[in-house]
């Protein structure tokens, strides 16, 4: 039985069309077009070392200098996005330390900004989609 492939744009080349691979591309797609993130400012399935274990991330998004401003994790349709998701985005930020982390199974998708200011610490849940300018701007 032959395995449907879909075209990754970010790793350029053909990959098994699995549900969670179908939520990734729809949201590089997302961070693309609605967000206007260059496709070259991204890539998908990212190694990460944190205490000495290798994680993936789906998708990082890179600002001009090459640092991390955010960072995509992508589950299948039928996941309830839950607090095992998010720490699972959080532990992937403590190696990266970006300015957003994004979940997403495709039907749902929240949005957590990291809190700005002089005392401000840790993320804070927001409903605004930011555009890649807005991702890479000082805080």
């Amino acid at each position: 039985m032959e395995r449907k492939t879909v075209w990754d744009p970010l790793r350029k080349k053909d990959v098994v069309l699995t549900p969670e691979e179908y939520v990734r591309q729809w949201f590089i797609s997302q961070l693309n077009e609605s967000m206007n993130v260059p496709r070259h400012m991204m890539m998908s399935e990212v190694s990460i070392s944190l205490y000495e274990r290798k994680f993936r991330a789906d998708i990082v998004v890179y600002g001009r200098n090459a640092a991390p401003v955010a960072v995509v994790e992508c589950k299948r349709p039928d996941i309830p996005l839950d607090g095992t998701v998010l720490d699972q985005a959080v532990r992937y930020n403590m190696a990266l330390n970006v300015k957003y982390i994004f979940i997403t199974n495709g039907k749902s998708t929240y949005i957590c900004r990291r809190k700005c200011g002089r005392d401000a610490s840790g993320y804070e849940f927001t409903n605004h989609l930011p555009t890649y300018g807005e991702m890479i701007e000082p805080d």
